[in-house]
């Protein structure tokens, strides 16, 4: 599976259709279109959801319909209207931290893992390398959260995060995992390797997977 992936709606170079082309050659199961939230008004995102929802009838490769919503101090820019149209809602952090401020990171993903209209965190602990590390008890604290609200994570191959022990907390705790690509276009669709192997490496199984019922 590959449910981080980019098109021309928001900051990718690629066509929707492009996207689901490239996931079919290299024999994905499951490609979900997730682009950028703040590039939507209702009627490019009746665009959007209407191609979409011709691929799934046309595509041999599982199709879902997918936004990367943006994780703000005032919460998640996703409405419930919205939502509902949508397969799945991947919520990640854009914003940029001073070093030594991880705990305000910390802070938003909480929020978002409380939010009911989140699925998935994107490309958790991307920023730790220029802000710090949490410890292992503010993973555990993350996880348990994640694990009382039923939100999962991503594995991002972009950028190669969660931390092993990270995932290993998540299959532990029955706290559901995709692969990632965040592919901007449609050659690096289904670049989800590193994934994979982390994936495996912590000891994960189909059933850990989000989605798992339709691979």
């Amino acid at each position: 599976m590959d449910l981080h992936t980019h098109t021309r709606f928001s900051d990718g170079i690629g066509y929707i259709r492009d996207n689901i082309a490239e996931a079919e050659r290299k024999g994905l199961r499951i490609v979900g279109i997730s682009d950028h939230i703040h590039f939507f008004t209702s009627h490019v995102l009746n665009s959007y959801l209407s191609l979409i929802n011709r691929a799934k009838k046309e595509s041999e490769t599982i199709v879902l319909a997918g936004i990367e919503a943006n994780i703000l101090p005032e919460g998640v820019d996703i409405t419930d209207d919205m939502r509902k149209r949508l397969d799945y809602v991947i919520a990640s952090v854009h914003m940029y931290f001073n070093l030594g401020s991880h705990y305000k990171y910390l802070e938003l993903v909480k929020t978002a893992i409380q939010d009911e209209n989140v699925d998935i965190i994107g490309h958790f602990g991307n920023v730790f390398p220029y802000i710090g590390h949490p410890s292992i008890e503010d993973y555990k604290e993350i996880v348990n959260l994640a694990e009382e609200y039923g939100k999962g994570f991503e594995i991002s191959t972009r950028y190669r995060v969660p931390e092993l022990d990270f995932i290993k907390l998540c299959i532990k705790r029955g706290v559901k995992l995709v692969f990632g690509s965040d592919a901007h276009q449609p050659k690096d669709v289904g670049n989800v390797n590193w994934s994979l192997k982390a994936f495996k490496k912590a000891g994960g199984k189909k059933e850990d997977l989000l989605f798992s019922e339709l691979l």
